[in-house]
């Protein structure tokens, strides 16, 4: 009963089985792990400059995923593979700075309902760019998640505890539309490209983009701080890794929605290391966007 349970839940997704149960658990799996990454993140975004936590958190990665390829041993990446993920390190440098500068800025929660607009822009430009086709359910999911991140967004507006930020705001909006540009190129190499040289060039790329930077503005790290940043290296490559793999065979649209799942951890993580509670309207709107997801169950 519950693999037959199981096995309608995946083909929601239009793919099979067998697919379906490696990818999709990977992509949730890879969305948890950066959901804490995050949290992480904003445990140290008031100690130490953006530049330098964006440095720190891809060079750790780019040290961990070498020990790795030492072991796995996968062989050079080719001229094209290392030219079209140079590309998307610029993205994902983009991408970093300006989501963990509204890290620092406003709430745990708020800045992720904020991002959650990037589905819909990967959905779209996995259109445009990939030729993809989206089928019903799935514009369904995206639009009732959209609605539902729009409700906790005009909650917010109320708010006037000196949490909300516009520059933070502004920052989020940008960084999810730079994220989906990097999804949707990630989904044009994954199918191509050896997942261990796409993660390697992901944390090589924005590390050397960013040290300038970081050296700039450089704070000399504690030991307690240096074990955050270790553990967020580590959050880091795994969660790029795992959803790496989904994406390598599962088209973007239909991974979209499960961005949406992130709200579940960040409302856990504000509340449980933040004491960020969470307001009724974040409540309503995480239940629509969870509902999205379930809708698309329905053939």
């Amino acid at each position: 009963m519950q693999l037959e349970q199981a096995s309608m839940i995946f083909r929601l997704f239009g793919v099979s089985m067998s697919v379906s149960l490696a990818s999709i658990l990977r992509a949730i799996a890879g969305i948890a792990c950066l959901s804490f990454l995050d949290g992480a993140i904003k445990a140290v975004a008031h100690s130490y400059p953006t530049f330098q936590i964006v440095a720190m958190r891809f060079g750790i990665g780019t040290l961990l995923i070498i020990a790795l390829l030492l072991v796995m041993r996968p062989g050079w990446p080719s001229w094209e593979t290392v030219r079209a993920n140079a590309l998307r390190s610029v993205f994902a440098v983009v991408t970093a700075v300006l989501f963990f500068y509204a890290l620092g800025e406003l709430p745990l929660a708020e800045v992720l309902v904020l991002t959650f607009l990037a589905p819909t822009f990967i959905a779209v430009l996995g259109i445009l760019i990939l030729k993809e086709r989206l089928d019903g359910r799935v514009i369904i999911a995206l639009a009732v998640g959209f609605v539902g991140t729009g409700i906790v967004v005009f909650g917010q507006l109320g708010v006037s505890d000196g949490t909300r930020s516009l520059t933070g705001i502004v920052a989020a909006l940008l960084a999810a539309a730079s994220y989906s540009v990097s999804m949707v190129l990630l989904r044009a190499r994954a199918q191509q490209d050896v997942l261990i040289h796409i993660v390697f060039m992901m944390h090589l790329g924005p590390a050397l983009m960013s040290a300038p930077f970081a050296f700039a503005v450089w704070v000399t790290p504690s030991w307690y701080h240096l074990i955050w940043f270790t553990i967020i290296g580590f959050l880091g490559l795994s969660g790029h890794y795992l959803i790496a793999s989904a994406y390598k065979y599962v088209n973007a649209a239909k991974l979209a929605p499960l961005e949406y799942t992130a709200m579940v951890w960040a409302v856990l993580i504000g509340y449980v290391f933040f004491s960020e509670v969470p307001t009724l309207s974040t409540f309503i709107g995480g239940a629509m966007i969870i509902a999205g997801a379930l809708v698309t169950s329905r053939r």
